[in-house]
């Protein structure tokens, strides 16, 4: 493998962002979403919004690189009180130090060679600096792979689940939590 990094984002990078996203959720949302979604989905919007993150925040972005290529990236920050509630959408007593990781995506072809766990322990490493003391992540019930992900790091489903229109079909996610002190390669 040549060598895999992982860096903060920056402007330079939103357009790989974009063509990651689209392609990955092309191919990983397959089944999970309406094929009129994964077809509408806009590399040039999404660059856009990227931009907005990249340059604006509130959240941070990594990208996972592997020799001249960039392969994946994530997308973390503080997490919204009504992210992180309770199942009976009173705030948590750790709410105030709960992150979260909003997206992480590794495209397809450079999958299973560690950029993911990279990415998460990067992101986990600013979050504790920041002061963060967990993290949290939604997943579709059904996205086995990234279900698989972040059970390999320690993290498991809380008890909370919530069902989104994806295209005005039902896409139910599972709320994981744990521990953002990860013992992963960075």
């Amino acid at each position: 493998m040549a060598d895999a990094a992982v860096r903060p984002a920056g402007p330079d990078d939103v357009n790989e962002i974009a063509r990651i996203q689209v392609l990955t959720w092309q191919s990983a949302f397959d089944g999970l979403l309406p094929p009129t979604v994964l077809a509408g989905l806009d590399q040039e919007q999404s660059a856009e919004q990227w931009a907005r993150v990249v340059e604006q925040g509130p959240a941070s972005v990594f990208v996972a690189t592997e020799g001249a290529w960039t392969v994946g990236f994530c997308v973390v920050g503080p997490s919204p009180e009504s992210e992180s509630a309770a199942a009976n959408d009173l705030p948590v007593e750790d709410a105030a130090t709960v992150a979260l990781v909003s997206t992480i995506l590794v495209e397809p072809r450079w999958g299973r060679r560690g950029h993911g766990g990279r990415l998460l322990a990067a992101a986990a490493t600013t979050l504790r600096e920041q002061g963060s003391t967990r993290g949290i992540a939604w997943v579709p019930e059904r996205n086995a792979a990234t279900m698989g992900f972040f059970r390999r790091v320690g993290w498991g489903p809380d008890g909370v689940v919530r069902t989104l229109d994806a295209g005005g079909q039902p896409l139910r996610e599972v709320r994981l939590t744990g521990s953002l002190d990860l013992a992963l390669a960075q």
